[in-house]
């Protein structure tokens, strides 16, 4: 059966639905405990399960994922929270060279089943220290699988993939997605890492991209279709690591044509990686157009925020550019 829930109660139930099915998972993170969590994920799991399983960390992230990383090699299943992606550079070493790397050196004789939760992302106003969006540094790394839900299906069908998963997989949630809502089935069920969706079907164009721009691809594409007659395809990429090369190449085979959509920053960003993708797959292509966030650093004002990323005006007139 389905419900509708937000993005963050999606997140809660999969979460509190993993927890139930296996003694071995707890979560560990700063104000997740009392507090619920900064975004409130995690609001109701300390009266469900104790503070032996929902744990209050110091402010430390370097603590906070090393200490995850500890309890993966002895048998436990963490969930850590870093609250915002961009102190995940604190914890950097025990991310990179110790979680993404102890299977691999050990001759795969060793797992690390850590889940590593965190956000990223504009809508807020948090100006330049909570607000960057580094998902590329991490689909850099062999040995760590990196997740961008973008609705609340997706969300509990992927952090309940990562839970289960045998090695380290960081799932990075959208601040200005938690009060989305969507149909949830309350049943058991998981969403495959690694497998991108389309979430609208279209044969002129097609557009790549994950997390919150979705919803302003999915916007752009409506209004082109009804004003110009364009017919877009949406593909959610959902996993940049791995990426779901086969679902990339069937939708540009079938339009010649990618309009790749992201909010990080376009110099070294996912937007160069999937357009090297698009070449790679389908060489022959007609256009492949990128569509980034400013290399900018992020700025208070709301103004200035929006302006420093892709808004839904700019990707219409990048689709009739294409179609021209």
């Amino acid at each position: 059966m389905s419900r509708i829930l937000s993005y963050r109660e999606a997140l809660g139930e999969g979460i509190r639905q993993e927890m139930e099915a296996d003694e071995r998972v707890f979560m560990l993170g700063e104000d997740i405990a009392v507090y619920g969590g900064a975004y409130k994920v995690s609001r109701g799991l300390l009266e469900l399960f104790g503070e032996r399983r929902i744990i209050d960390a110091p402010m430390s992230e370097a603590l906070i994922v090393g200490a995850g990383v500890g309890a993966a090699l002895i048998g436990l299943r963490p969930i850590v929270e870093v609250m915002y992606i961009d102190f995940s550079t604190l914890a950097s070493d025990q991310i990179i060279n110790q979680a993404a790397k102890f299977h691999f050196m050990t001759g795969g004789n060793v797992n690390v089943p850590l889940v590593i939760r965190t956000q990223q992302g504009t809508g807020r106003s948090a100006a330049a220290q909570h607000s960057q969006s580094l998902e590329s540094w991490y689909a850099h790394i062999p040995g760590l699988k990196v997740l961008m839900p973008a609705t609340p299906y997706d969300a509990k069908g992927l952090i309940k993939a990562a839970v289960k998963d045998e090695n380290p997989v960081m799932v990075i949630e959208h601040k200005g997605l938690y009060t989305l809502k969507g149909e949830v089935p309350e049943e058991d069920y998981t969403v495959e890492i690694g497998k991108a969706d389309i979430k609208r079907e279209g044969t002129d164009l097609t557009i790549l991209t994950y997390s919150k721009m979705l919803h302003y691809c999915l916007k752009a594409a409506e209004d082109v279709e009804e004003r110009q007659g364009l017919s877009v395809e949406v593909l959610d990429l959902r996993s940049l690591r791995p990426l779901d090369d086969a679902a990339i190449k069937t939708s540009l085979e079938k339009t010649r044509n990618v309009l790749i959509v992201t909010e990080s920053n376009k110099t070294a960003g996912m937007s160069a990686e999937l357009f090297a993708k698009s070449y790679e797959l389908v060489p022959d292509l007609k256009h492949v157009v990128r569509l980034a966030g400013k290399d900018t650093i992020m700025a208070c004002s709301p103004k200035l925020e929006e302006f420093s990323v892709p808004s839904i005006d700019e990707i219409k007139e990048a689709l009739t550019a294409m179609a021209a």
